[in-house]
């Protein structure tokens, strides 16, 4: 994943790319004191590259479901 802490966020949330980019390291760093929107992440949910722990979290408080792995065990 490149680094974006010494881009411009502005010029990167331009393109599709860009947006995906910073979506993922807000999920996967922590959002400080930002909102995510939940609408951005299922309109992007096939294309974001999150951690499996977080990914699991997400899948189950948006669509009430657990991960279709093999290892259900939890966190």
């Amino acid at each position: 994943m490149p680094l974006v802490w010494d881009y411009n966020k502005k010029a990167i949330a331009k393109t599709e790319s860009g947006r995906i980019l910073l979506l993922e390291r807000l999920i996967n760093f922590g959002p400080k004191k930002e909102k995510i929107k939940k609408t951005d992440i299922k309109k992007y949910w096939t294309k974001l590259q999150l951690f499996p722990k977080q990914k699991r979290l997400l899948e189950l408080l948006l669509w009430g479901k657990r991960s279709s792995r093999a290892n259900k065990s939890l966190f």
